[in-house]
């Protein structure tokens, strides 16, 4: 058996193997409620072989969406609106988690095939909470800073979510910590510019984000898994880096996160960054090896021979897949086969087993 294809545990959580179908969104909820597209987009990846299937990033607060189509979780209804998702996925032998976010200053934009700009208040658009009052770009709005009892509720935004988290059925949550939303945000030089105890030095810049990372794992019960997705770069000189996602990584260990999946960019336009085959695996390696603790590489992984390298190496703990995902949902079980792994296929499918 390969090392992909290895059970993978998280605290009372196992995986069938180390294959993360990456949160993406698809800008296909009404009022943040799951439609039947996140059923079969959802569906179908667990029919195809992944271990663990991550929902997009789900917002906590109608304010916290990235647009008005994203997913979210801050009400009961919601929670029950994914009970059959999450029940679908389990009974294809997958686990299912959801990634709990706030967009920040990036939020009230409109879907990427509309162009992806900020909304007006005549489209629906709202104005973004943010660190500081500084837009994303020119094209956007000037985002509200966010006070201190501001960040209070967003703490209580994410609690919330995550106990409708639990009643709708989810195995594992982790935290959007990256791309330039609400929590990087806190954590990039580039994007806080505060001068109280939120702003500043590196320990005042991780305040809020280890905040919502000690709050949610107090809530979420202790036998189940919680991640942070992490930018642990900016790629901009004097912004966020390794060596600062080194020192919060370790302090989200001891906040009790069990893996840190290990992403890049965001936080501002038009950054230079070197995008090629695995080019974020080291970064994953790195906060591995310094941090002491299990890490998940995402990023242009597309081979299964790639795919199985990173685990092998022990460059990472898992690795998670996006585009390669939305263009083969059994991307899985051909890998397994090119790995010459013998697993099982779905009973409906066994007649085109190769």
């Amino acid at each position: 058996m390969s090392r992909l294809w290895s059970p993978f545990s998280l605290r009372a959580l196992t995986c069938r193997n180390r294959i993360v179908v990456s949160p993406m969104c698809q800008y296909s909820s009404t009022d943040g409620l799951p439609t039947d597209w996140h059923l079969v987009h959802l569906g179908s990846r667990a029919v195809g072989g992944a271990g663990l299937v991550m929902v997009e990033a789900t917002a906590v607060s109608p304010d916290g969406r990235i647009s008005p189509a994203d997913s979210g979780l801050w009400s009961a209804r919601h929670a029950d609106a994914y009970r059959r998702i999450t029940a679908f996925v389990a009974a294809q032998g997958a686990r299912i988690g959801v990634q709990l976010a706030h967009a920040g200053r990036k939020a009230s934009t409109d879907a990427p095939w509309r162009g992806g700009g900020p909304l007006t208040d005549a489209e629906g658009g709202w104005q973004p909470l943010a660190p500081s009052a500084e837009p994303f770009s020119d094209r956007h709005p000037v985002p509200r800073a966010l006070s201190r009892a501001d960040l209070a509720a967003v703490v209580a935004q994410f609690v919330d979510a995550t106990g409708h988290a639990v009643a709708a059925g989810f195995d594992l949550i982790e935290l959007h910590m990256a791309h330039g939303y609400l929590c990087h945000e806190f954590l990039s030089p580039l994007a806080n510019h505060r001068d109280d105890e939120y702003g500043g030095s590196l320990d005042n810049r991780m305040r809020f984000p280890l905040e919502v990372a000690r709050a949610v794992r107090e809530a979420w019960p202790a036998d189940r898994p919680l991640l942070v997705r992490l930018s642990a770069t900016d790629w901009i000189d004097g912004g966020w880096d390794l060596a600062q996602s080194i020192v919060f990584a370790r302090a989200l260990k001891a906040a009790g996160v069990d893996l840190v999946d290990c992403s890049s960019g965001g936080i501002v336009p038009h950054a230079p960054i070197p995008a090629g085959p695995g080019y974020q695996v080291p970064l994953a390696a790195a906060i591995r090896r310094d941090a002491g603790i299990p890490t998940g590489a995402v990023g242009l992984i597309t081979e299964p021979v790639q795919a199985e390298q990173i685990i092998a190496t022990g460059q990472a703990d898992v690795v998670l897949l996006a585009r390669e995902l939305l263009r083969d949902p059994y991307w899985p079980l051909h890998a397994a086969h090119a790995l010459h792994d013998e697993v099982a296929w779905p009973p409906q499918y066994q007649r085109a087993k190769p």
